[in-house]
């Protein structure tokens, strides 16, 4: 049902409203965002009004996971905007930390999760997980949701989350939902914003050129040699610099050598450039038995 969402902007404000919500016996789903919310965004909010009896939605554009190089002041911020779209839908709360309420004087613990942050966007980002894991893994105990909601679009860092929950013991269900695309295949991101008309235009073969790939994986090409294929198809069509395509395993990351085992799950995982627009992607594929 269409509602302006309740604002809330500190950690006890967050709690209070929780623990109203827990003693009606309430489950309680939270989506962590950054904000300038598109379609993928609200498949989140969707699930988590489909599966839940109360929605927090978070809005923190987090310093922590950007270098000082990065885009954290330009990030596209629309607040009132991305309160309507969600209050539209139903959301009950809107929680709107600032920098301060998250990373209050004197703040010096950080998060760091092995394992599926090595490599791909860890090996370029080094500063990244570490960010995101810190930040998270603080909403999630500010709001102690029964679930919290990803998109599948940051696949590694939805692997990174579910890590950090389980090895930390933060009981907290985490779901990943499914990448939500233009008709034309290029993944949602509020990043998106930043392309030019003819940077949009190319930048579908992003995920063209990965289809590919993970047709000649699924028959049984030699992982390495469709990995470099893949990286010359793209530099071919303009994106540059290409900081990876390859093809992982699809539970632990782990790289994979040789041709993909029948009933091996993988996943083929790019980062590009197209202009100053940094595009991630990511599918699945399979190796027939």
């Amino acid at each position: 049902m269409p509602t302006t969402p309740e604002i809330v902007r500190t950690v006890g404000g967050l709690r209070d409203r929780v623990a109203i919500w827990r003693r009606d016996g309430g489950r309680v789903g939270l989506v962590p965002t950054m904000g300038a919310l598109h379609d993928g965004h609200l498949a989140l909010v969707r699930r988590s009004l489909d599966e839940s009896d109360r929605t927090v939605v978070s809005i923190f554009v987090n310093p922590t996971q950007f270098a000082p190089h990065e885009d954290f002041e330009t990030y596209p911020r629309d607040e009132a905007r991305d309160i309507a779209a969600i209050g539209a839908m139903g959301t009950d709360v809107a929680y709107l930390p600032d920098a301060s309420e998250m990373y209050a004087d004197g703040f010096t613990t950080t998060v760091s999760v092995a394992g599926p942050s090595d490599g791909l966007c860890g090996a370029v980002r080094p500063h990244f997980f570490q960010g995101v894991a810190t930040v998270v893994s603080k909403l999630l105990l500010q709001c102690l949701p029964d679930r919290a909601y990803f998109g599948e679009k940051d696949y590694q860092q939805l692997l990174v989350i579910k890590r950090l929950v389980r090895d930390l013991d933060i009981p907290v269900g985490v779901v990943g939902v499914p990448t939500v695309r233009e008709s034309d295949g290029l993944a949602l991101s509020s990043r998106n914003a930043y392309l030019s008309d003819a940077d949009r235009k190319t930048a579908p073969l992003l995920n063209a050129t990965m289809r590919q790939v993970a047709d000649k994986v699924a028959h049984g090409d030699d992982v390495a040699m469709a990995e470099t294929w893949g990286r010359v198809q793209l530099q071919d069509n303009g994106f540059d610099p290409v900081d990876y395509l390859e093809v992982r395993d699809a539970d632990t990351l782990a790289p994979i050598e040789g041709a993909l085992a029948p009933r091996r799950l993988g996943r083929v995982f790019a980062a590009a450039y197209l202009g100053k627009t940094r595009l991630i992607d990511n599918i699945p594929v399979a190796r027939a038995p």
